[in-house]
């Protein structure tokens, strides 16, 4: 009986995405043609078949594991991986200042001030991480507090990759009249545009390219993830970006499996003031395409960042742990190391130099 649930799961899902797809809905975005696939043609880890490859043969699951087994576990599910309270938040503080500031809203989307420029990362502001509004996973209860309304006029939308739940189309369309400059990984401007962003306002890098937007230097660096929004994956880069200003270097890590890439980004750039790297949604079923807990530490060490914030947790459920589990490894073993790592409840600043909050908040809920 449930084999036969989870199949009617499957078609109901495949079906949808196939209806949208033929009446060709913008979500999807497009993918990149001209001058823009052109330089894409160029990077070294671009192969015939028209796709970007990693540094390290990176394939999406072990042989041993089919798409099925994956599909069976997710639908199967885990109580424990929704808390089953609202989490806890404080009312983001967007004043003006001309410390770093950084103010995360649960997943991967957080809010910077370096040097008084505002930037906005991976903003993800819809109910749930999908291309169909009833179908997907739907953010925790009381991860809805902010809204793009809320935040003032910003400089610099930084996307480090395409997946839905770093690119949003909703909340691109309702940031695109109030950002001067969208930053992303090469290629991922083909969806910008189709959604309306004009071209002068979008730069794209390849991994090793530099820009310098509003006096900031972003950079970006290898990453070891994958990209898509429909049926042909890696047509568009994925990214970590360093990010340097007067005072600080930040590492803004994206979406990454563990590799040696962290720790050759670290001799070349490093050290960094601050590292954020996801810690949440991994699965032995697919090792290579995110980190475990353990390893998101290990990352920073390798990376040589005097401070870890570990993000892509705490608004989506996108793999099979509990929501907490994350976090509770990665200060565990952050502890063991003897490395500083910051923990803030969602909307509470952290200050460079200065406040780097740590409470043990998620353990009541």
């Amino acid at each position: 009986m449930k084999k036969y649930m989870y199949s009617i799961f499957v078609v109901v899902i495949v079906l949808a995405i196939v209806v949208i797809w033929v009446f060709n809905l913008p979500v999807f975005g497009k993918a990149p043609w001209g001058a823009r696939l052109e330089r894409l043609k160029k990077l070294p880890n671009f192969k015939a078949d028209g796709t970007l490859d990693n540094l390290s043969p990176t394939p999406m699951k072990p042989d041993d594991v089919s798409y099925w087994d994956m599909i069976v576990a997710m639908v199967k599910g885990n109580e424990q991986r929704r808390p089953k309270d609202a989490l806890p938040h404080l009312t983001p503080d967007f004043s003006e200042t001309t410390k770093t500031k950084l103010i995360w809203f649960g997943h991967s989307s957080y809010y910077l001030q370096m040097d008084g420029i505002k930037i906005l990362v991976d903003p993800v502001f819809s109910e749930r991480t999908s291309p169909i509004s009833f179908i997907g996973s739907k953010n925790y209860k009381g991860t809805d507090f902010i809204k793009i309304e809320d935040f003032p006029a910003l400089d610099i939308v930084l996307i480090t990759h395409d997946h839905y739940d770093h690119l949003d189309y909703q909340s691109v369309l309702k940031l695109k009249d109030k950002t001067e400059v969208f930053i992303t990984s090469l290629g991922v401007g083909a969806h910008l545009e189709h959604w309306g962003i004009p071209a002068d306002k979008i730069v794209e890098l390849a991994w090793g390219e530099e820009s310098i937007a509003s006096g900031l230097k972003f950079t970006a660096a290898p990453a070891r993830h994958f990209t898509g929004r429909l049926f042909k994956r890696n047509q568009t880069l994925w990214s970590a970006f360093i990010l340097q200003g007067a005072k600080h270097k930040l590492y803004l890590g994206g979406d990454s499996g563990y590799d040696t890439h962290f720790k050759q980004t670290g001799e070349q750039h490093g050290p960094f003031d601050l590292a954020i790297l996801e810690c949440g949604q991994y699965n032995a079923y697919w090792p290579l395409i995110h980190m475990f807990p353990e390893q998101t530490v290990q990352a920073a060490k390798d990376l040589k960042a005097k401070v870890l914030l570990p993000v892509h947790w705490s608004k989506f459920a996108l793999a099979m742990h509990n929501w907490n589990e994350p976090v509770i490894r990665a200060v565990k073993k952050a502890k063991e190391e003897n490395f500083k790592i910051t923990t803030p409840i969602l909307g509470e600043a952290v200050i460079l130099d200065e406040n780097y909050p740590s409470k043990e908040w998620w353990l009541d809920k």
